[in-house]
């Protein structure tokens, strides 16, 4: 994984004054490996709950928050990218547990948790604590870091940069007029190893929005490799350190897609707890303000628990996210349709997608239609999209009915994934 920020520009960067509400540093290993860091201690915690107290426990001053208090603290990020996000805190509890809520001024009212519940252990006395991968755009974040469970001594809240955000440059605009479909772009997966000019990589363990379990691992072949002609990725419990891992591949960064079809042949996994998916996220996604203003297309959702698991029959579903239909507001448009086998046997999974509608296809038959565009809010499907292909484990719906506790490993097997245009 990325863990360095390569730039000259940042060498030499030093501490900020107290005054300001972030500590800047870099930590060189060399003229030219460094890395881009921000530390907000307790001099720039502010507004916060009622009844919050400062503490000093060893010399240190610390501010003590109960369950359901928080502090507030700006953060102004010099680069878009993937952060480490780490926690100087302890507890006098036997556990106890944090998370951290990002721009809480937002105008949608939206609660972003770009944390998910991080675990203190009271054995551990002060530790850093943490979660990888979490999105930030550059500027000025207006967070709240709050105290879900037990209490909790904060001494400081760490962000590292681990990857530059990068978008697709290259956008490839397909034509929807016209008699038939012709490819434009695909990967087979025939080769060795996954092709690193088609995809990349998304990873950590931040929750994902969804408080996920796993951690999306970077070009590990154990969570994603080529198999017989196949992308297999694959979710592994008690593995590489982690609850769960797992492997998220996208698009983004190397090319995005503007209208066409988008077609992928797979098998789902089967077990209670999984959550498979084959989707596209707008390229203008940095962080999670961004969505779903971005727009996004599920062509393909499985979960493990509406799968049978002696038949694989089971259940897939479609849906758009726009910013005037989405989940977190309860009104998404979506449909279902059952499927034969689901599990063990190919199905293709595609998206018929022209500048008026979006139409959801399984084995070429259309089974959904999201046509409203009468502006920006309820179409945001001008903005080019990047393909991504991820396995989940547990969250608000994988995980809404439990996990099989005997699960050790799923895989979501794609044979192929195709762009095409009309011609």
């Amino acid at each position: 994984m990325n863990f360095k920020y390569l730039s000259t520009a940042l060498f030499g960067l030093v501490y900020m004054s107290c005054s300001s509400p972030n500590e800047k540093e870099v930590l060189s290993e060399s003229a030219e490996q460094e890395y881009y860091k921000l530390e907000v201690g307790v001099e720039g915690f502010h507004l916060s709950s009622e009844g919050l107290s400062k503490q000093v426990i060893e010399g240190d001053t610390t501010v003590v928050m109960n369950e359901g208090q928080w502090v507030c603290l700006d953060v102004d990020f010099a680069h878009s990218g993937r952060y480490k996000v780490e926690f100087l805190a302890s507890t006098s509890k036997d556990s106890a547990q944090v998370w951290l809520e990002d721009y809480y001024d937002n105008k949608d009212e939206r609660t972003y948790d770009v944390s998910g519940k991080v675990n203190l252990i009271s054995s551990l006395g002060q530790a850093r604590v943490g979660v990888e991968g979490s999105p930030f755009r550059k500027g000025l974040h207006k967070m709240k870091l709050h105290a879900s469970k037990g209490i909790v001594a904060i001494d400081k809240v760490i962000f590292t940069l681990m990857k530059d955000h990068s978008e697709s440059k290259e956008i490839l605009e397909q034509n929807t007029s016209g008699e038939e479909w012709s490819l434009v772009w695909s990967d087979e997966f025939d080769g060795d190893v996954i092709d690193s000019t088609k995809w990349t990589y998304d990873f950590g363990d931040w929750g994902w929005g969804n408080n996920e379990l796993q951690y999306y691992t970077e070009a590990r072949e154990e969570n994603a490799r080529i198999e017989d002609g196949n992308l297999i990725i694959e979710a592994r419990k008690g593995d590489f350190g982690k609850q769960w891992t797992s492997a998220r591949l996208t698009t983004r960064g190397k090319v995005a897609f503007l209208y066409g079809k988008i077609e992928f042949r797979a098998k789902v996994p089967k077990e209670k707890g999984n959550w498979a998916a084959g989707w596209t996220l707008g390229n203008t996604y940095v962080d999670e303000k961004d969505w779903p203003y971005s727009g996004e297309i599920d062509i393909l959702e499985s979960v493990g628990y509406e799968v049978d698991n002696e038949t694989g029959d089971g259940i897939a579903h479609a849906t758009v996210h726009t910013p005037a239909y989405y989940f977190k507001i309860g009104n998404q448009i979506s449909n279902k349709k059952e499927v034969e086998n689901i599990a063990g046997e190919w199905h293709t999974y595609s998206v018929e997608w022209s500048p008026t509608e979006i139409k959801m296809l399984v084995d070429d038959e259309t089974y959904y239609l999201y046509d409203k565009n009468a502006n920006d809010k309820e179409w945001p499907f001008h903005i080019p999209q990047n393909i991504i292909l991820n396995l989940a484990i547990g969250g608000g719906w994988g995980g809404s009915q439990g996990i099989d506790p005997n699960m050790t490993s799923q895989m979501f097997v794609i044979d192929y994934v195709r762009v095409f245009g009309k011609k």
